[in-house]
Formats: structure tokens, C-alpha cells, sequence
């Protein structure tokens, strides 16, 4: 079974930096391509970026291109969001979840989405 876990959300001031932690157990991350997640408040949950198997990585929001990235620590089964630059849009509960069986990221990550097995997120809160 697939178990993800995030944290490392916290308030910040606008133009400020944090790093969010996504911790798998029960399976191996690297094998899989790992999508995150994020839902302002009042809205849907929509994607951001993707990491593949192979650490090619894919952006699926414009806004946050040049400011967010991901990495893998392999020892430590983890991966991380960094971000950078940050502002009051980027508000929002983060999540990372994969399907548990594509090492590829998904073309559109809307069917990914809609299907079960999330996790509690993490609390992003950027104002001054």
C-alpha cells in the first residue's frame, strides 16, 4: 500500500522561502512518479509540479515556474518542495500523491486528483 505523508507548512511573509517534506512508507519512492498538489481555500485542488522516476520534472502551474522545484533524498524515502519567492496566492493545503504504478508523470494530472487515498496535507500560509 502507498502511504505518503507531508508537513513542514507554516506561515510565512510574503517574498519568503520554505521547504514542504513529503515522507513515503510501505513502498519505495523513487520508483514512482510522485505529483503536488495544492487547494487554496474555496477552490479545487489543483497540480503543480510532478516528479518522474528518472527526476525529470513537470510544471503544471504557470505562477510558480521559476520559483518551486522538487528533489528526491533517496536514504531517507523523501521528497521535497521547495519554494521560493513566495506569495499570498500560493495559500493553500499541500499534498503529494502518486497512483502507486506510473513511474512517468501524468500529461494532465486532473484524473489523478479525483481518486482516493489522500493524505492530511500541509498548511501553507503566506501574509505579512
Amino acid at each position: 500500500q502507498v502511504q505518503l505523508v507531508e508537513s513542514g507548512g507554516d506561515l510565512v511573509q510574503p517574498g519568503g522561502s520554505l521547504t514542504l517534506s513529503c515522507a513515503a512508507s510501505r513502498f519505495t519512492l523513487n520508483y514512482f512518479a510522485i505529483v503536488w498538489f495544492r487547494q487554496a481555500p474555496g477552490k479545487e485542488r489543483e497540480g503543480v509540479l510532478c516528479i518522474s522516476y528518472d527526476d525529470t520534472i513537470t510544471h503544471y502551474t504557470d505562477s510558480v515556474k521559476g520559483r518551486f522545484t522538487i528533489s528526491r533524498d533517496v536514504a531517507k524515502n523523501t521528497l521535497y518542495l521547495q519554494m521560493n519567492s513566495l506569495k499570498p496566492d500560493d495559500t493553500a493545503v499541500y499534498y503529494c500523491k502518486t497512483d502507486g504504478k506510473s513511474g512517468r508523470c501524468p500529461y494532465y494530472p486532473g484524473p489523478l486528483a479525483s481518486t482516493p487515498y489522500w493524505g492530511k496535507g500541509t498548511l501553507v500560509t503566506v501574509s505579512a
